[in-house]
């Protein structure tokens, strides 16, 4: 047993993430007997004092079945009248499963406007950090009837880690029809390796994930970026198999189940994990050297004398990249200036800038307090 995997037993608030794969037939209902297995499981470690938030996939995959469709559709209002069809046998599933141990449970919908606007987020953390305390078993998912592609969170991996920021998990468990991560496809080279432990974030990995398959969106290749998103918060990620009927107790006692992606990094700033959390960006500045250096070595504010291009249309208060020359994102913060006054500003010392406007609202284009490396 690593040192890593002895510290788990001292960890007291999870985010569980339950794969389509796991929860349905192949796509015809849901597996209620796996499922009872795995509440039992989580009711047995809340009494252990671990409190656990679920988020579970499954609703598009079970809407499939209830309404007797053969495969996963791909039009968007198709895969939302299924989400919402689905959601309702999820959501009864667990009701059922929990209440057999006295145990209450909510549903919460999470979408990426929840996640972009700062007000919506707090909400969500306080209201799960409420449901904790009372101990009420939390299921979470997208809110898929309502969600499209260009606003959509992404897949349930995903989602798990940002709950995980959300209420400061220390374990993140993403539970799937495989053991972990191997070295190759087990199915196919009979030399694969799991492995067992690594830096979540090691690009070796990479060359290992495979994508997801027909019941959802997810895959190898998900699941360790969403353990880099963990991260964020100080979480440390398992990838384990979700066919074991001990898996979470397993874990709980520190033995080698599954991938564990590891970090040795300090939990960022709730205010700067949802700065590092959004995924839909309205524009961009591009940096020259002097401000990189500023920026990343000097932990300095972003000023507009380093900046060389504008793009996007954006507003005062709304987020933005910061990158390079080649393109590639250096950090990301809540922007002082709007777009057009972004451009009139750009390279420009503050002198300058007054002249240009009429008045010098703010000296930096992004104050550090709201700015975070990427």
């Amino acid at each position: 047993m690593s040192d890593d995997r002895k510290k788990l037993k001292d960890t007291r608030r999870w985010v569980v993430k339950i794969g389509s794969a796991l929860l349905t037939d192949n796509g015809c209902g849901l597996k209620h007997e796996l499922l009872d297995n795995w509440v039992k499981q989580i009711v047995a470690l809340n009494d252990r004092g671990i409190e656990i938030v679920i988020v579970s996939s499954g609703a598009v995959a079970e809407g499939v079945a209830r309404l007797g469709w053969k495969t996963r559709p791909n039009i968007i209002h198709e895969l939302q009248a299924a989400a919402a069809v689905g959601q309702m046998g999820l959501i009864q599933a667990y009701e059922v499963c929990f209440q057999k141990y006295g145990k209450h449970t909510a549903q919460i919908l999470l979408t990426h406007d929840d996640i972009a606007n700062r007000a919506r987020y707090l909400n969500a953390r306080t209201s799960l950090n409420t449901l904790l305390a009372l101990g009420v078993a939390p299921i979470v998912n997208e809110n898929d009837s309502v969600a499209t592609d260009e606003i959509r969170l992404g897949d349930n991996d995903t989602l798990a880690a940002l709950v995980a920021n959300l209420v400061d998990a220390e374990l993140l468990v993403l539970l799937t029809d495989q053991e972990g991560l191997f070295t190759a496809n087990p199915s196919l080279d009979s030399t694969a390796k799991l492995i067992e432990e690594a830096k979540a974030g090691d690009k070796a990995l990479e060359s290992y994930a495979g994508e997801g398959g027909s019941l959802g969106r997810g895959g190898m290749r998900t699941k360790l970026k969403a353990a880099v998103i963990a991260t964020r918060s100080g979480t440390q990620t398992i990838i384990a198999s979700g066919n074991d009927n001990s898996t979470l107790i397993k874990i709980a006692d520190g033995e080698n189940v599954g991938t564990l992606l590891t970090t040795n990094k300090e939990p960022i700033t709730a205010r700067k994990q949802w700065l590092a959390n959004q995924s839909h960006l309205l524009g961009a500045v591009t940096l020259d050297d002097g401000a990189i250096v500023a920026l990343t070595k000097n932990g300095k504010s972003l000023l507009p004398v380093g900046i060389r291009v504008v793009s996007g249309d954006f507003k005062r208060g709304e987020i933005i990249s910061c990158v390079d020359k080649a393109g590639n994102e250096i950090a990301r913060g809540l922007t002082n200036y709007d777009s057009i006054q972004a451009k009139l500003i750009m390279g420009k010392s503050n002198k300058e800038i007054e002249e240009i406007l009429g008045q010098l609202d703010e000296d930096e284009l992004i104050h550090r307090d709201n700015l975070i490396l990427t």
